[in-house]
């Protein structure tokens, strides 16, 4: 319990950092000094709805506290609450609602598609036995016996059956990926080939067998297992159009993201422009970084700060040209000479990278040494007694809470840990015994969008926009575009070339040589 107190009060203040920024703290000054301000910007306030707290912790403020935050900010820090600098227009509570519309449109086109499916597939099961079962219900007494050939048919048709069962199960009845905008054509194209089929075996059983009451019930046997014949070669078909076409890699994809131009390259086979996709958006979770907005915010302050030039203004309309040229001539030079401070501040942004990130290594290291100590120790206990691996996280937490929340603000990657996310992450790597390079892989190197929590991912439902329709094949120089809330994925396709390999014959006896050495030298 003691532990978890520490643990309490080491990090308090972890959860509400991303808001804390010198211009608040500034605000809290002035607050103590001034309580005639306090009540004037107390009248000024204005009732926005908040946004969720991962919104708040991108604000420009925060980004910009970044940039001159010194190492004691934990003591210095005022948090004031208030009221959200951010707000949802009615254009946005629009588009939710919109979107909520649309999602319950896709819910119920997914469970019709289904549903159609379901029913045929059970007609299909039905058919063959109803066919067998029919004139032994209807005409019992006229019928032929079955002899040995017919019951041996019986057994094919049963196995049979089985066979189509587990074959359909395997290929059809699988946990659905995502929402296509429309419907897998080649999928469509089957199911009505499969009632079409269906269909005209039932018109030809009912004109040609339970009109005329056919007595050859071995006939009508056969006729059932070459329906089931047909069903497997049809099941065939299925597997080479929905899963053996596309393995043939034809088109090379470069998928880039808008925000920071990061780019992968994949291969693909024929596909159409939906299920491509739903290929790239797949390896986008598993391949690219996770996107941190955090990042755009702070380089786009520095360019606008390094960029800005000074402004003239002529008041009194007198002849000032001279002192104008001046001071344009002034604001070149400082253009010029801004690259020089950009340098630095990276630079010294760097060097503080550098440093935090040897301090929580350092950290880190002593807190897996005094876990290796408590270890130690608890096996001289009685097993009753035993830390189990939460409780051991949460005693060696506190000492490297503080090392390592300084260093996720400077890289910020604050908004994509929470305290109880690395908790966990804790106690899992001191129950398989990972070292402590293996606990800060996570937190020293920007992983992929899967390795975080999917409420922090910004990422969650896609519009796909492209100039042709989204059920045609891939073709080499089309473009479409992945759209979410914060950026989009940009993809370009283009065919694999066409390559053609000659063969060269080297005669062996072309590598052959003789090395003549004369036995008789000169003196």
């Amino acid at each position: 319990m003691s532990a978890a107190m520490d643990t309490e009060s080491t990090y308090s203040g972890y959860s509400h950092y991303s808001g804390h920024s010198k211009k608040a703290h500034r605000q809290g000054r002035d607050r103590h000094k001034s309580p005639r301000s306090k009540d004037s910007s107390r009248s000024e306030k204005s009732v926005t709805i908040q946004t969720p707290p991962a919104e708040l912790l991108l604000g420009n403020d925060a980004s910009r506290a970044e940039e001159g935050q010194d190492d004691n900010w934990g003591e210095t820090t005022t948090a004031i609450t208030g009221t959200s600098e951010h707000s949802i227009s009615q254009e946005d509570i629009a588009r939710i609602s919109k979107d909520l519309e649309d999602s319950v449109g896709l819910d119920c086109k997914r469970y019709l598609g289904l549903t159609v499916a379901a029913v045929l597939g059970l007609l299909v099961f039905l058919t063959p036995i109803a066919f067998i079962l029919l004139p032994q219900i209807l005409w019992r007494d006229d019928l032929e016996p079955c002899g040995t050939v017919c019951e041996g048919l019986f057994i094919s048709v049963a196995f049979k059956l089985l066979i189509l069962l587990i074959g359909t199960w395997a290929l059809f009845f699988r946990q659905p990926k995502a929402d296509l905008p429309r419907v897998f054509v080649f999928r469509a194209l089957l199911l009505v080939l499969i009632f079409l089929f269906v269909f005209s075996y039932w018109l030809f059983y009912g004109v040609r067998i339970l009109d005329s009451k056919d007595t050859n019930y071995q006939g009508i046997v056969q006729y059932a297992v070459s329906l089931v014949d047909a069903l497997l070669f049809i099941h065939y078909l299925a597997i080479v159009l929905l899963e053996l076409r596309q393995l043939q890699p034809m088109f090379t994809v470069k998928v880039v993201r808008s925000t920071d131009g990061e780019s992968r390259y994949y291969s693909l086979g024929h596909l159409s422009i939906q299920r491509a996709a739903l290929v790239v958006l797949e390896n986008y979770y598993r391949d690219f970084t996770v996107y941190n907005p955090a990042l755009l915010t702070a380089s786009k302050s520095l360019a606008a700060k390094h960029m800005a030039g000074l402004k003239v203004y002529n008041v009194d309309g007198n002849n000032t040209s001279g002192q104008s040229r001046a001071m344009i001539a002034a604001a070149a030079r400082r253009r010029d000479s801004s690259h020089n401070e950009l340098y630095y501040e990276e630079a010294d942004h760097e060097r503080r990278v550098r440093k935090r990130r040897a301090r929580l290594v350092v950290a880190v290291e002593e807190a897996f040494t005094h876990i290796k100590r408590l270890q130690a120790e608890e096996q001289q206990k009685a097993p009753g007694e035993m830390m189990d691996p939460r409780e051991a996280a949460q005693a060696i937490f506190p000492s490297m809470a503080r090392a390592l929340q300084k260093y996720l603000r400077t890289t910020r990657q604050q908004q994509y840990h929470s305290m109880e996310s690395i908790l966990q992450h804790l106690s899992f790597c001191i129950t398989n015994n990972m070292t402590p390079k293996a606990f800060l892989e996570r937190y020293l190197n920007p992983g992929p969008t899967l390795q975080y929590d999917r409420d922090r991912w910004f990422s969650k439902q896609w519009t796909l926009v492209s100039e042709e329709a989204v059920t045609s094949g891939l073709q080499d120089g089309i473009v479409f575009v992945l759209k979410c809330l914060d950026f989009s994925l940009v993809v370009n396709v283009k065919k694999i070339p066409f390559i053609k390999l000659s063969e060269e014959f080297i005669d062996p006896k072309s590598h052959k040589f003789v090395l003549r050495l004369q036995s008789e030298t000169s003196v």
